[in-house]
């Protein structure tokens, strides 16, 4: 849907309404810490939490690689949506009335707004007419089905909504459109109904199945799978796609599910509906299915919402579709698994038992099944053992299969630790217990495996030229983020206009000391008209409890008799050139810092596998050098040589 131009009304609420807290824990696992919250940084990889999240200053900021800003900002980045849309999307998060420019633009919205309500309540009115019809006397087969078949509890059935689509052809087309009369279009809309081929009329999408409601992250019904009872096929047949309902970006479950996938911290992924509410039944609530298709980035994407440490576990069946279905999942994340974003595992069930199956074979099932949880092995042990299957290493064709399969995903490991490990652990394969032979066998896949070296001697290289002008480069930061700082502390008349600038441009004190001394300082200040004896007093007497700052800035909370001389001799028309000067320089470094981050990772990225990355790095890198090729002209350096020692 095209947003139109938003009222700054509406953009101004939603700003007063939303809560940074709420909008980034659906993204990032985040912990107390004192006042703030830290968490694993969405932005970069990381395995120690540099992400910090302040309720209280409504903001967020990564330590390691300087990302910032508001709730807004945050969704803009995460989602690449624009602004109007990120707006828009919170506005109906926080039911924040939407008002736009153009009246031609407010009525089109407001119908496409007003077809989704209408969507949602033909969907929530279609699932309790469903759940009606499973308790009605056509529906006991269903009821029998679910409970003798399934061994689904009551609880169960109720917990999931579980209901029947009676087996007549128009039974909910009467019921919708004749009944309740809502349009023919809404309930086609909906995924309801179908057109008959010869034009005569419509029938029931559903008939004779049991019905499985598929729920948004909210809790709404979005959808429905249902389950053949006789010989109808196909034997699992989902809702087409809609406005509100795309399987292929959806997660059965996960509404039930993520409170578990936090507190467990690890998600499971089951096939299909029964398996993951069978699991449910038994206490297993960390489940969720994908619907019958393979794992998509963007469902992958919502489940690491949930859990800190990326651990996802995918319980395929066991048996030859099971195995391929596996094996498509992984094809379709590769990107994220190889680079090691996932802890992916893999539980295979043996007999080739779905966990439905499993759970119901004998009373130790569930015990049985937690401890093949625990023990399932990661993903690259596991693709390991599926080329050894039906494989004999004494016959030579074998072998050589086999080594080359190993050699191939060898290559794709981007960790250079992981690399290593399992270049030993493939060679003690091939060895076959031969130890006097194991060090032939690492030297042999080591030699057949492909070195990156383009890759590394560039980085050393931009590593080098950074390095080289890094000296003079870091003082002229220094210089600039202590001129503001003693402006800010010794000239309230330009306090707002600092703030105001450093706020437009997102820009944040990159050096740590003096990103803290910020940071106590915006705490600290309450009133703007503050003199500056005030603000400094107050300021010194926190530092004195942070023994991060203890004499680290005498020189601007103290001036020196020629810093003084200069603070009183310049006038109104200066301070704004050196505000204007230090603030050009932090916006040069913090897109340089983005820049060589877009070269790394555009450089690490194989366009073969993921040419959308590739090119999206690529292209930020080059728009960020051209944003520096503009200001730098604009720099005046003999303004920042004021205030140098």
């Amino acid at each position: 849907m095209e947003i139109p131009r938003l009222h700054p009304d509406t953009i101004e609420e939603v700003k007063q309404r939303v809560d940074i807290y709420d909008v980034i824990s659906d993204y990032v696992v985040l912990k107390k810490r004192g006042k703030d919250y830290l968490g694993l940084c969405p932005f970069h990889d990381e395995k120690t939490p540099s992400f910090s999240v302040s309720p209280t200053k409504q903001l967020y900021y990564c330590f390691g690689c300087n990302q910032g800003g508001n709730a807004i900002k945050f969704l803009m980045e995460v989602g690449k949506q624009s602004f109007s849309e990120v707006v828009f999307d919170l506005a109906r998060r926080y039911q924040v009335p939407i008002k736009t420019l153009e009246p031609e633009e407010r009525q089109e919205l407001q119908r496409q707004l007003s077809l989704r309500e209408q969507l949602y309540e033909i969907l929530a009115l279609t699932a309790t007419f469903y759940q009606h019809a499973l308790y009605q006397p056509q529906g006991e087969n269903a009821l029998n089905y679910l409970k003798e078949k399934r061994q689904l509890s009551e609880e169960t059935i109720q917990q999931f909504q579980l209901g029947y689509a009676p087996a007549g052809w128009e039974t909910l087309y009467r019921y919708l459109i004749e009944q309740k009369r809502y349009p023919i279009a809404l309930a086609e809309e909906a995924g309801l109904i179908s057109p008959r081929k010869n034009g005569s009329g419509y029938y029931d999408r559903f008939r004779d199945r049991v019905i499985i409601p598929i729920l948004d992250i909210q809790g709404r019904v979005i959808g429905f799978g249902s389950r053949s009872l006789g010989d109808e096929l196909p034997k699992y047949l989902n809702s087409p796609d809609t406005p509100l309902f795309n399987k292929g970006q959806i997660l059965f479950a996960l509404d039930q599910a993520k409170n578990a996938i936090r507190s467990l911290d690890k998600a499971i992924v089951v096939e299909g509906y029964f398996d993951a509410i069978a699991l449910h039944s038994v206490g297993i609530n960390n489940t969720v299915a994908s619907l019958g298709t393979a794992l998509s980035q963007t469902q992958l994407k919502q489940l690491l919402r949930y859990t800190e440490s990326k651990q996802i576990i995918f319980n395929f069946d066991a048996d030859e579709a099971g195995i391929k279905a596996t094996q498509r999942a992984i094809n379709e994340i590769e990107s994220l698994v190889y680079s090691g974003q996932v802890q992916l595992r893999i539980l295979n069930i043996p007999d080739g038992k779905d966990a439905d199956e499993f759970l119901r074979s004998h009373p130790d099932a569930v015990e049985n099944y937690h401890q093949l949880m625990e023990n399932s092995p990661l993903w690259f042990d596991w693709q390991i053992q599926q080329l050894l299957i039906d494989k004999h290493l004494k016959k030579a064709d074998h072998f050589e299969q086999i080594a080359q399969e190993m050699v191939k995903l060898l290559n794709r490991l981007e960790d250079s630790n992981k690399r290593t490990y399992y270049i030993r652990y493939c060679a003690e394969i091939l060895s076959q217990g031969d130890t006097r032979s194991l060090s032939i066998y690492i030297k042999n896949l080591q030699n057949q495996l492909k070195k990156p070296k383009s890759l590394v001697s560039a980085i050393k290289n931009t590593t080098s030229i950074i390095k080289t002008s890094s000296s003079t480069e870091d003082k002229l930061l220094e210089k600039a983020e202590k001129l503001l700082l003693r402006i800010y502390l010794h000239c309230p008349d330009y306090r707002q206009e600092i703030f105001n600038q450093l706020e437009e441009k997102d820009l944040i004190f990159t050096l740590s000391h003096h990103r803290l001394l910020w940071q106590q300082i915006l705490e600290i200040e309450s009133d703007i008209n503050q003199t500056p004896e005030q603000l400094i007093s107050l300021v010194q007497e926190r530092s004195l409890q942070l023994s991060q700052l203890t004499n680290q800035f005498n020189d601007i909370f103290h001036l020196s008799e020629n810093s003084e001389k200069d603070t009183q001799d310049i006038d109104s028309n200066r301070i704004p050139l050196l505000i204007h000067s230090a603030l050009i320089r932090m916006e040069i470094v913090k897109l340089e810092k983005y820049s060589y981050y877009c070269y790394q990772k555009h450089k690490s990225i194989n366009p073969n596998i993921d040419l959308k990355s590739s090119e999206y790095y690529q292209q930020e890198r080059l728009i960020s050098k051209e944003k520096i090729m503009k200001l730098k002209p604009l720099l005046s350096f003999s303004e920042l040589e004021i205030y140098s020692e």
